[in-house]
């Protein structure tokens, strides 16, 4: 009888795939593709599309990647099991043309789209649920953190312009969720206008449409500089020894 009731809610949820852009050129990484760097003896990319596999709101998951990098990812995609990897394909020439790329790549039946780094490989499966349950309430959803440096604005001189009231302010994370047809509308527009967006909540911001913010997970960092791959193992260390 549980079973039965558990299927009933399944066919209810809206099907939702997660979108990965991994076509950076990893600048601030010294050259190197972070993407593909160890972290703890598993690629960073491989650990953030485990996350997403064992997300149990994600139905399928496309990766943009860049050309040179297609074949490889496949292999890793089929060396650890990720499964809901339907597509590979390749990205466009900023993140908004990946993200873009891939979500015309996505099953009919898809209803929510979830854009996620791939170089923020310490998401737990727990926290992409929560934002895509969230998004299936509200339409667009996206997790954030609260700042805990000061924040101020300067002019072009270096002085400071103004210190912005912290206890409003946010840092955003992804996985950011939206209705497929929002986003595909929101990103589309971006490019036609060529907008600077900087994540896809912005887009969808610039076509007047609310998103709402839930809580996020300090761990949930981003692969930027390679000090930051040093944090993550710290961080991996950490979970492990309180498991």
């Amino acid at each position: 009888m549980l079973s039965f009731f558990k299927k009933a809610r399944e066919s209810c949820r809206p099907r939702c795939a997660a979108l990965v852009p991994a076509a950076g050129a990893s600048h601030r990484m010294g050259g190197i593709n972070k993407l593909l760097e160890p972290l703890d003896g598993v690629p960073v990319l491989v650990r953030t599309l485990t996350a997403l596999q064992l997300a149990q709101r994600i139905d399928e998951i496309i990766v943009a990647s860049r050309e040179e990098d297609l074949i490889e990812i496949s292999h890793l995609c089929q060396s650890y099991g990720i499964s809901k990897c339907t597509k590979i394909v390749q990205g466009g020439e900023s993140r908004v043309h990946s993200v873009l790329l891939a979500a015309l790549e996505v099953s009919p039946e898809v209803q929510l789209l979830a854009v996620h780094d791939g170089a923020r490989p310490l998401l737990t499966p727990e926290l992409a649920d929560d934002v895509i349950a969230a998004a299936a309430r509200c339409s667009a959803a996206v997790p954030a953190v609260p700042l805990k440096d000061t924040i101020k604005s300067f002019r072009p001189d270096g002085a400071v312009e103004e210190t912005l009231a912290r206890e409003h302010l946010r840092s955003i994370q992804t996985p950011q969720v939206f209705d497929a047809a929002l986003l595909k509308a929101a990103l589309q527009a971006a490019i036609e206008k060529n907008l600077p967006i900087t994540d896809d909540a912005s887009a969808v911001e610039q076509l007047g449409k609310i998103v709402f913010l839930v809580d996020g997970d300090e761990e949930n960092i981003k692969i930027t500089t390679p000090i930051d791959l040093v944090l993550a193992e710290a961080i991996l260390q950490d979970r492990k020894e309180r498991s």
